[in-house]
């Protein structure tokens, strides 16, 4: 089934909003962490003699193999809701500074401390700080769904998130056994 016969059998009428800049925060928004894994991996590529296997993917542990699979869904996921929002049932202003909270709040610095964890030879030290983010993340997520998506979503839009939440926990659970488990990129030395 292609993109366009999925959105004709979504029971709504087109949102006639034109597109402005500041629509583009949030996919820009969610574009980030992936950019910033991939550059991050090809720096310590280059960078670190050390680090010379992340230059063959070949060599990839499973988990970083499944931050890939796992984000790509999520992206995914975040593509197709923000898409739908775009398109059909456009996001109030509270539920979209509720979306940038999250973004901003949570996952900016949620990925500023797992780059820091996953280069630093004793991460242990970042574990609850991790795990506070995490959960305060997890919180705005659910405040999302419940506040503004219990009676609104249709299906095609519930799958978008559970995609986006669900890839990126699996995303997440990978790269902590990875880092924790498997001593991350020094595990690898």
């Amino acid at each position: 089934m292609t993109l366009q016969q999925l959105i004709n059998i979504i029971p709504l009428k087109r949102n006639k909003k034109l597109l402005v800049l500041a629509d583009f925060k949030s996919i820009v928004a969610l574009f980030v962490p992936a950019i910033l894994f991939g550059v991050g991996i090809g720096w310590l590529a280059m960078a670190d003699t050390r680090f010379r296997w992340l230059a063959s993917p070949t060599q990839y542990p499973w988990e970083l193999w499944t931050i890939v699979m796992a984000g790509t869904v999520a992206t995914a996921g975040g593509v197709g809701d923000w898409l739908f929002h775009r398109l059909y049932v456009a996001a109030g202003p509270n539920e979209r500074k509720a979306h940038l909270l999250a973004l901003g709040s949570g996952g900016v610095p949620l990925a500023m401390l797992m780059a820091t964890a996953s280069v630093t030879p004793n991460p242990q030290w970042l574990l609850i700080p991790i795990i506070v983010v995490v959960l305060y993340t997890t919180v705005l997520i659910c405040y999302d769904e419940f506040q503004f998506h219990t009676k609104r979503c249709i299906s095609f839009e519930t799958l978008m998130h559970r995609f986006l939440v669900f890839g990126n926990g699996v995303a997440w659970l990978a790269w902590m056994h990875w880092i924790y488990v498997r001593g991350g990129v020094h595990g690898m030395l």
